[in-house]
């Protein structure tokens, strides 16, 4: 496990760099539910994001939805799951991950004031994000004006 060293007054004090990684979000399905969406195979991400995407917000980030201000604790879910289609429909198959942003502008100061992180499958301790969110950050510049959140509020 990595370890930031600090040091106070002179003393030697170890904290676990493991303090700014997003958790998994417990009970998400009790959120807001903001939307869902289909990427299919034919759309540019498709080979990390095609299926059936349902984004689930808390009250802080709904109520940031709306103001375009962000405070911290405001989490975003994002649920992927497989598209199984027939002829006559599309439904959900099994889940690829769980997308979690959270907002805290001294902890994520690097990624735009937001945490990244994805749970494979229906893993709550398996973490997809190998690079402490910066890959997910970069896509997320090009809505820097709506605080590099994609989602918007649906009136």
């Amino acid at each position: 496990m990595k370890k930031l060293l600090l040091a106070l007054l002179g003393l030697t004090i170890f904290v676990n760099a493991a303090d700014n990684k997003v958790e998994y979000p417990e009970n998400y399905r009790d959120w807001s539910h903001i939307k869902s969406m289909v990427i299919n195979d034919a759309h540019s991400l498709a080979a990390s994001f095609e299926g059936i995407h349902h984004i689930y917000a808390n009250k802080k980030a709904k109520k940031g939805l709306i103001t375009n201000d962000y405070e911290k604790g405001a989490k975003f879910v994002f649920d992927l799951l497989e598209a199984k289609r027939t002829k006559e429909t599309t439904t959900e198959g099994k889940r690829k991950f769980i997308g979690v942003m959270e907002y805290d502008s001294k902890k994520y100061e690097k990624t735009g004031n937001w945490g990244y992180e994805a749970f494979a499958g229906d893993s709550k301790t398996n973490r997809v994000v190998e690079d402490g969110g910066v890959s997910c950050f970069q896509c997320h510049i090009a809505v820097k004006n709506k605080s590099y959140v994609w989602t918007e509020n649906r009136k």
